[in-house]
């Protein structure tokens, strides 16, 4: 996959069929427009997106947090087979871009578009003016197709990012896995902690989260890990670890079940299934082993 970053100076050397938005969470409606492109069997399959994302840049409240971040959208982009991605810088500058000269500059000019695939929220350009209607407006007059994709529904309701957003931060895990179509993960290096669940005899391993990445609430986990291509079920803990250390560090530490393997260093994926229970502070380490305990015989089973 080529990959286009850090510059509005670019120059695709042939026409492509592009899939416009946030891709925030990857989610069912998202690989709608994805699987679209990726049908156009002529053109590359491109993807426009803005960094920083415009919640981010704009500030709206996310505390710079996303649901899928730019890490993880590159590997998901590229497994799926897309060709370009391109991550267009988003500045005072090219935020003040009339859309006009958004569809005619970007679209056109620099990408060549023959194939324009977007949401019917789709907003672009100076004060998000640019919307479907105008992307249609200017294909006729421009020469490149547009396909404005429907939402797609659950439950009677769209799927949205922020609606994911509500699932994830009330713990909803299996209603995030069913918007989503996967379950929702967090990827980092197993780092080394503080080794106490080894002298316990329940080693465990410790990821850092990205601090991009969007969290669910802090507690206990039933998840699965997803390493070199093998999945092994496991249980983990989101948050803090309050009986064991003051320090207010976020981060994922994760027993896995019938596992022996030195995996320090090593890059994997921990997918969050259902939450069990929240975070406690234990009055001491032996409260706390005996409730792991239990917690690892539940997962189990």
């Amino acid at each position: 996959m080529r990959l286009i970053q850090g510059t509005a100076d670019f120059m695709l050397d042939q026409a492509c069929a592009a899939a416009i938005g946030k891709f925030d969470g990857i989610h069912r409606g998202h690989q709608e427009l994805l699987a679209r492109i990726l049908k156009e069997k002529q053109y590359p399959a491109a993807v426009f997106t803005f960094d920083p994302p415009p919640a981010v840049f704009f500030g709206s409240g996310t505390g710079g947090r996303e649901l899928t971040t730019r890490a993880e959208k590159r590997r998901i982009f590229e497994k799926i087979g897309v060709d370009i991605l391109i991550e267009f810088p988003l500045n005072n500058g090219t935020a003040a871009t009339p859309p006009a000269d958004f569809v005619r500059e970007i679209l056109v000019k620099r990408m060549k578009t023959a194939l324009v695939v977007a949401g019917t929220d789709v907003t672009f350009g100076a004060g998000g003016r640019g919307d479907s209607a105008l992307l249609a407006r200017y294909g006729e007059k421009l020469g490149y197709r547009v396909e404005i994709i429907d939402k797609v529904c659950a439950d009677g309701r769209e799927i949205s990012s922020s609606r994911i957003r509500e699932a994830l931060q009330a713990g909803q895990m299996e209603a995030v896995h069913a918007l989503i179509g996967y379950p929702y993960s967090v990827t980092g290096t197993v780092v080394q902690g503080r080794q106490l669940g080894r002298t316990l005899g329940m080693p465990t391993v410790n990821l850092l989260p990205p601090a991009d990445k969007l969290l669910p609430p802090c507690g206990v986990y039933f998840s699965y890990v997803s390493w070199r291509g093998r999945h092994y079920k496991s249980i983990s803990n989101v948050g803090y670890k309050p009986t064991v250390s003051d320090r207010r560090v976020m981060g994922v530490e994760t027993y896995l079940y019938d596992f022996d393997e030195d995996i320090y260093g090593m890059e994997i994926t921990v997918n969050l299934l259902k939450f069990k229970r929240p975070e406690m502070k234990f009055d001491s380490v032996q409260q706390l082993m005996a409730q792991m305990q239990r917690d690892i015989a539940e997962g189990k089973r």
